[in-house]
């Protein structure tokens, strides 16, 4: 594979999709290689998927500017880009007088933030919106603007207009180094072959160091920060919240919180736990003690039998504190995107028109008068009327055959989220598109039909169906090594 690019944007996290979909805006041949054999599979795929309001950060730094600036194009493009949100606000809690001074001080951060509506709640006016909260708590700060959000929907939305508006995404393409001419970049040199271009954005999350330091950038370090994290069933929403209740902030974390998703669960974390393993996203006895006893103090009546799974993910953390974006200091043409941790995923559509901007004034690039707005039209069945689903089921009868029986994903889905701009890859690349497998059984009666049509559709024997890694087949061929590799 030779290719050639005016942008590579290195990682496909929500930065990198972001960075990449703002980059078809202007008249650039760009290029995004993800090593994974599909997007959103790190920091991504395992978070609060809180879009924040932007209180916390300390005005002035990257993320303080990053946040409310993402935040509002989140509001400004939710219907354009199909993005799976619930403006459902949050509360910062506090239990006792020294917690109450401590969200005045976030009141008057997210003030001067510019962030929109901030008010503090006494705790009878916060109960009385969420009752099962603990009596407890005195008081909480209110941000209207925030939500939550699909974070893999949102990376998956923007992967797929980039896509429709001309850009490549190559996954399974691991960089392994760097062409150089002096200090700038010349080509990106990857597993699958070399690419020349003229610019290098590197948005690799909690590998970005690496990355840099191939590049000949040492200027940063980024450590991972793990959270664990316990999710419940739909069936317990009356007993758990509406939106999203964090705990008074500490200096490492914004504490462990009690939160809804987009599609009727609950979910309790994440704790945070430092470490040297980049790779390790297991979940520990310690971590869920942890995680339930915090819980409760915003909870007291947990209903621990309705608790479906348990994972982890890991943050970048960077050694400066901040976001790390803008221009490297020793390499001309690289463009950092790096220690990308909360707020992160609310931050990444205003990280990436920062850098396309910086790309637009190095390049002089024209606005491309092609660019399309949107992504193409996805339909979630159980969400539909019947009168529409009896109109789709005639068009398709794949929409007649239910799958995943949980969350009531139809054959057609499934087979759409293949073969959709980036489609899905590995079994958790159609769970991630289409919710197949994320129900109360996760996916004990669906994880086989899924399987068996990622095979059909992708014309690949069963045996090389992946999980979501490179390496992870879902069965095991004894006459081989793997996956049906020899």
């Amino acid at each position: 594979m030779e290719r050639e690019a005016d942008v590579v944007v290195i990682g496909g996290g929500i930065a990198g999709a972001a960075i990449l979909s703002e980059l078809t805006k202007y008249q650039l041949k760009s290029i995004l290689v993800e090593k994974e054999p599909d997007i959103a599979s790190g920091t991504t795929k395992a978070n609060s998927a809180i879009l924040h309001a932007g209180f916390d950060a300390h005005e002035g730094t990257m993320k303080a500017k990053m946040n409310v600036e993402g935040n509002r194009i989140y509001h400004e493009r939710k219907e354009e880009l199909d993005l799976d949100i619930e403006w459902t606000g949050s509360f910062v809690a506090a239990t006792n007088d020294e917690e109450m001074d401590t969200i005045r001080e976030l009141l008057e951060r997210g003030n001067k933030n510019g962030v929109p509506g901030l008010a503090i709640w006494s705790g009878d006016k916060l109960r009385a919106q969420e009752p099962n909260l603990s009596q407890d708590i005195k008081g909480a700060l209110w941000a209207p603007s925030a939500g939550v959000c699909w974070p893999f929907g949102l990376a998956i939305a923007f992967a797929e207009n980039a896509v429709m508006n001309g850009a490549e995404i190559l996954r399974e393409c691991k960089v392994e180094g760097f062409e150089k001419k002096g200090n700038a970049i010349t080509a990106v040199k990857t597993d699958k072959g070399t690419i020349q271009t003229k610019y290098v954005v590197n948005a690799a999350g909690i590998h970005a160091d690496e990355i840099s330091a191939l590049a000949g950038d040492t200027s940063f370090t980024i450590h991972p920060r793990k959270g664990e994290y316990v999710l419940f069933d739909k069936a317990a929403r009356k007993d758990m919240v509406n939106g999203v209740i964090f705990p008074t902030p500490s200096k490492t974390s914004k504490g462990i919180l009690v939160c809804t998703t987009t599609h009727g669960n609950t979910f309790v974390g994440p704790n945070a736990q430092d470490q040297d393993d980049k790779e390790d996203t297991s979940v520990t006895v310690q971590g869920m003690n942890e995680i339930l006893q915090s819980a409760k103090k915003l909870l007291p009546n947990l209903p621990m039998g309705a608790a479906i799974t348990e994972f982890a993910g890991l943050r970048a953390v960077s050694s400066t504190g901040d976001f790390i974006l803008g221009k490297s200091e020793t390499v001309s043409n690289l463009l950092q995107a790096a220690g990308i941790q909360s707020p992160g995923l609310t931050s990444s559509p205003a990280i990436a028109a920062y850098l396309a901007g910086i790309l637009v004034q190095e390049t002089g690039a024209k606005k491309n008068e092609h660019y399309q707005k949107g992504r193409p039209v996805r339909h979630t069945f159980h969400t539909l009327s019947n009168e529409k689903r009896k109109q789709l089921v005639k068009e398709n009868n794949r929409y007649g055959r239910i799958i995943c029986r949980c969350e009531t994903v139809t054959e057609a889905e499934i087979v759409d989220a293949i073969h959709r701009p980036c489609g899905a890859r590995t079994v958790d690349g159609v769970k991630r598109r289409t919710r197949a497998g994320m129900g109360r059984c996760q996916g004990g009666f669906c994880g086989p039909r899924v399987t068996q049509i990622l095979a059909r559709e992708l014309d690949i024997p069963v045996t090389e169906v992946r999980k979501e890694m490179r390496e992870s087949y879902m069965f095991y061929n004894k006459d081989k090594t793997s996956g049906g590799k020899a």
